[in-house]
């Protein structure tokens, strides 16, 4: 059997060798073939891990008196490690692509692979040093790949706000490891695991610093200013990357550090990270409702479900620390469900927004409208990214998401007051998201797939080659069997879990309604399950593996069933009722013939673009009810007319101060431009006055001196 330790080896061997061998060679074959042999033998590693849950780990060199450097492939490491490279590996087509319109194709696959690297290096990390050194390997090779387009003007800009605020979270995120190893014997995750007897303060210090440290990688609010002009700058072939790979690291550094490293024994952080989650869900979907810019509608929608995540995850720490290990477990399988299926549909989305890029040059919704005539793979391809990212069933979204509301309704088994009233509030805002993101991807899919083109570009354009398509049919696929198989998904992130909570949670989860018998096993009542078993849990018994393919939440013995649901039985019955109309379609048309007219467009010989809905139309609804909140700018608002009274067009342009600008940097920035304001007056040009200046800080510095002694 090969062991995962080589395996691992082979893989971080295999991207060096790769980076140099491309760059000896830019072939694309080449590229592909060391990334499709990287992306396996991590993927193999990890599905070892996974199965057996037994963690591997490889001792290197020690390091001085701090310890020894460790790397460690456990279960939770070993699912985002997965995640990791199976949207490297589907991506590497559009990599190799983007690759081959770069001048710079070389340095391009090669950074491509040494990200790859610099990602699995921080997964595997098992000690503070080797984490930080991946981090920042990570971090900067983010940096070179998204200003890598140097054309484009946004590109420095959108990079450099990246990285500076990337670094300070680095620094804070470094800060609170090393207060937690200032308190253990060494530098290991082992060593800094389940320390006890740590004061309050410095718990809270650990906490806030790591997770608005690493939560900068996330795009938590109110650190995710750099994430949409950093989505849009990127190379079309890499922001996949970005949005389903990279983006998972700063859920994987808080999650390692918040819930494995230092466990909460108070619900405060917890609560702390279900609010931030709640409002960065919130303010995500907003302002992703209201761009009319494909690529930037999706980046803002990352910061949405990454608030998902997280907002579960807290839910998950209160949990834990009120001593409810099994619903804990519950709400952080919601959480990295989420996390998973976020990687395969955003990538999806990515890719088809590149693909329309291509295609047309732009991904401005107010000038796309009708490809889905001309382009109905791609279009039927991101429909099904967008009813997953809707959260529709029987989709992958709409698991991770009904899964992460019904484990909010579980605050009810706390006790205090506040708390709850914190829960259902955070439910709430969570709905409001919901709701926003059905309108959102419809005017996404509408606006760019349906009705008439809005510009000669959109009229003409042509699908392409078949291979273009084949990443997003692949990710189609993953995000139609998460969706559909979640009473098997389940049991493998209970696997992960578990360690962390010290709780099994997929017996809660997915009742063993394939079992042979009836009666009485893992505290199910035989009553309740010949109940379900009457409502047809029991069908695919015998010719199914698995547990069954119902997922619920149970409660006491008092409420017995809390919510019950099963995707699989959904798109059976979908199918069924599908199937139902077009057979009744055909008999009440039987005989008859179908007879095509021109449409009546308000007596106009042609329906002209202009007069369409367009996404800034789509989405002024959303802007009018929540004014007070973006704030929108008016730049155009101008109406075009034939005779003076039959109106053909009105176009509106808008310029969103965003949020965090208005009340975090604006007014820092006004701060320090007062405070420059004063020191400028200084500067009169008079000698005399600067050599004052000198005499008065001499002074100063005297009595400072002497107070001391």
């Amino acid at each position: 059997m090969v062991e995962p330790g080589g395996l691992l080896i082979s893989c971080l061997a295999l991207c060096g060798l790769g980076a140099a061998m491309v760059c000896l060679r830019p072939l694309r074959p080449l590229l592909i073939g060391f990334v499709a042999a990287e992306c396996l033998a991590a993927l193999a590693a990890a599905g070892i891990v996974l199965a057996s849950g037994a963690p591997v780990e490889l001792r290197l060199w020690p390091l001085s008196s701090f310890g020894r450097l460790v790397l460690v492939l456990d279960p939770i490491a070993a699912l985002f490690l997965a995640v990791t490279a199976l949207v490297f590996l589907i991506g590497v087509a559009g990599a190799a692509r983007e690759a081959g319109r770069q001048p710079r194709s070389a340095a391009f696959a090669a950074l491509y692979q040494l990200l790859l690297g610099a990602l699995v290096l921080v997964l595997i990390a098992g000690d503070i040093v080797t984490f930080i050194v991946g981090w920042e390997l990570m971090s900067l090779l983010i940096f070179a790949l998204v200003t890598f387009d140097r054309e484009a003007r946004s590109a420095g800009r959108a990079g450099y706000v990246m990285l500076a605020m990337s670094e300070a979270g680095t620094v804070a995120g470094l800060i609170g490891l090393l207060l937690l190893a200032g308190a253990a014997s060494g530098i290991d995750f082992t060593a800094l695991r389940g320390l006890a007897g740590l004061d309050d303060g410095l718990r809270w210090a650990v906490f806030l610093l790591t997770f608005f440290g690493f939560g900068v990688k996330a795009g938590l609010l109110p650190v995710n200013q750099w994430l949409p002009d950093a989505y849009v700058a990127a190379p079309r072939g890499f922001t996949p990357v970005l949005a389903g790979a990279t983006t998972n690291l700063g859920i994987y550094a808080i999650l390692r550090v918040n819930a494995d490293l230092l466990p909460p024994v108070s619900l405060g952080p917890g609560l702390v990270a279900l609010v931030i989650g709640s409002l960065s869900a919130l303010v995500g979907i907003l302002y992703a409702t209201i761009q009319t810019d494909l690529r930037r509608m999706l980046a803002h929608s990352s910061i949405e479900n990454m608030g998902i995540v997280i907002a579960a995850l807290g839910a998950g720490l209160v949990f834990a620390a009120a001593g409810l290990s099994v619903i804990a477990g519950m709400a952080m399988i919601a959480a990295l469900y989420h996390m998973v299926n976020h990687a395969f549909y955003k990538a999806l989305l990515f890719t088809g927004a590149g693909a329309i890029e291509d295609r047309v040059g732009s991904t401005d919704m107010d000038g796309l409208g009708g490809l889905i005539h001309r382009m109905p793979w791609i279009a039927g391809l991101f429909l099904i990214g967008v009813l997953a990212i809707a959260a529709l069933p029987p989709l992958n979204g709409f698991v991770s998401e009904w899964l992460t509301l019904q484990t909010l309704l579980r605050a009810s088994l706390l006790s205090s007051t506040v708390v709850k009233i914190v829960f259902a509030l955070s439910g709430a805002l969570l709905a409001l998201t919901a709701g926003l993101a059905v309108t959102c991807f419809a005017k996404a899919f509408a606006m760019s797939f349906l009705g008439i083109a809005r510009s000669p570009a959109a009229a003409g354009v042509r699908e392409g080659r078949p291979r273009a398509r084949g990443p997003m049919a692949v990710f189609a696929v993953l995000c139609v069997l998460l969706g559909i198989l979640p009473t098997f998904v389940i049991p493998a992130l209970d696997r992960t879990v578990a360690p962390i909570v010290h709780a099994s949670a997929a017996p809660a989860l997915v009742p063993p309604f394939f079992a042979p018998q009836l009666a009485a096993g893992e505290g199910i009542a035989p009553e309740f399950m010949a109940e379900f078993h009457d409502l047809g849990a029991q069908v695919g018994r015998g010719s199914l593996p698995g547990r069954g393919l119902v997922v619920l939440h149970r409660g006491g013995a008092s409420n017995p069933v809390v919510f019950a649901m099963s995707t699989s039985y959904m798109l059976l019955m979908l199918a069924a009722l599908v199937a139902l109309a077009l057979v009744l379609f055909r008999l009440l048309t039987l005989g008859r013939s179908v007879t095509r007219r021109a449409t009546w467009d308000g007596g106009l010989r042609r329906l002209r673009p202009g007069i369409t809905y367009t996404a800034t139309g789509f989405s002024n609804p959303v802007r009018v009810v929540f004014h007070a909140l973006l704030r929108p700018a008016t730049i155009e608002d101008s109406t075009e007319a034939i005779a003076l009274h039959f109106r053909t067009a009105v176009r509106r342009e808008y310029d969103e101060a965003h949020l965090l600008d208005r009340l975090v940097l604006a007014p820092a920035v006004a701060s320090l431009r007062r405070v420059a304001s004063l020191f400028r007056r200084m500067h009169i040009g008079q000698v005399n006055a600067y050599a004052g200046y000198v005499l008065l800080a001499l002074l100063l510095a005297l009595v400072v001196g002497i107070g001391t002694l």
